[in-house]
């Protein structure tokens, strides 16, 4: 994990409440240096609520997809599960 903001209350249509808690994390590939893969990811709902901090070491399930606004295209990175394996 390299790091993690607050969460944050946004609009959702598939929420009975019109809301739902998403945080950005910023985690990044094992492999020993600073310079491997980084992606910057949101985590929606109750996963929002996790902490992690610099350093913990996770294994995460991501999910990449595209879409489309105003001609342009955009990638969102979704974690759909976090689990820590240890800390440094």
């Amino acid at each position: 994990m390299v790091r993690q903001g607050e969460a944050f209350s946004v609009q959702s249509n598939k929420q009975e409440s019109g809301q739902i808690q998403k945080c950005n994390i910023v985690v990044r590939e094992l492999g020993g240096s600073k310079f491997e893969n980084e992606f910057v990811c949101a985590m929606l709902g109750s996963l929002a609520a996790c902490r992690f901090y610099e350093g913990d070491v996770v294994v995460a399930t991501l999910r990449f997809s595209t879409h489309e606004y105003q001609g342009q295209v955009f990638q969102d990175v979704l974690a759909t599960d976090i689990v820590p394996l240890k800390n440094k």
